[in-house]
């Protein structure tokens, strides 16, 4: 398995800390947790994945439609555990074409969600107080229990016109849902499931990974 390490806000390089057990550095934000993210999605590099994350979820929409993939994830982690994962699958839809779902669950301050989002130049690591203000736009299940999820606006970002964002909380983490196309918001009219797949089982050798990792 082949990782690239990075920081969980941003693109730029980081390094290890001196004398630290296992910290890692950004030049733009300080001492960080460090991103884990494979070369490429494979069933051996997401059970790598995994045992980074341990008992951090690691969500993704159950079951996979017809001709959809798994082409990306990764995990933020430190000494003290995860604080993060991120999945992304990948397909098409009759009005979208092709389509891109990134799954975030992360614990506040974190940044991941943010930086998929687009919100990342805006030095925002988290959504704004528009979660959770009126009736959720969506709502997904993790498992049995549904899960509201409220629009973040990306007006004035680079991701202004090409994608969708909505956030709600799940297990006292943020829990974000980024689509691209913007246009693809509308496959959530459907009963979304997303499924912890550290609890799959033998079914998660079936997972099919395959496709370019889309850039974020």
């Amino acid at each position: 398995m082949s990782l690239r390490v990075g920081c969980p806000r941003c693109a730029a390089p980081v390094a290890r800390v001196p004398d630290s057990d296992g910290g890692w550095t950004c030049p733009d934000h300080g001492e960080v947790a460090a991103l884990w993210q494979p070369t490429t999605a494979s069933y051996d590099d997401l059970v790598a994945h995994l045992g980074h994350a341990g008992s951090f979820p690691t969500y993704l929409p159950w079951p996979l439609g017809p001709g959809w993939t798994v082409t990306d994830f990764a995990v933020v982690a430190d000494d003290v555990g995860a604080r993060a994962t991120m999945t992304c699958v990948s397909g098409t839809s009759a009005l979208d074409g092709p389509v891109d779902v990134f799954v975030v669950s992360e614990e506040p301050g974190t940044g991941l969600g943010a930086r998929i989002a687009g919100l990342g130049p805006t030095g925002r690591a988290d959504p704004g107080e528009e979660v959770g203000d009126g009736p959720a736009t969506v709502k997904v299940r993790l498992g049995s229990f549904p899960v509201g999820l409220w629009p973040v606006s990306v007006s004035g970002t680079d991701g202004e016109w090409d994608r969708s964002v909505v956030v709600g909380e799940a297990e006292g983490r943020w829990l974000w849902l980024v689509l691209r196309p913007a246009s693809a918001i509308l496959l959530l009219r459907d009963d979304w499931i997303l499924r912890d797949v550290s609890e799959t089982g033998p079914q998660l050798v079936a997972l099919p990974f395959g496709g370019p990792a889309p850039s974020w």
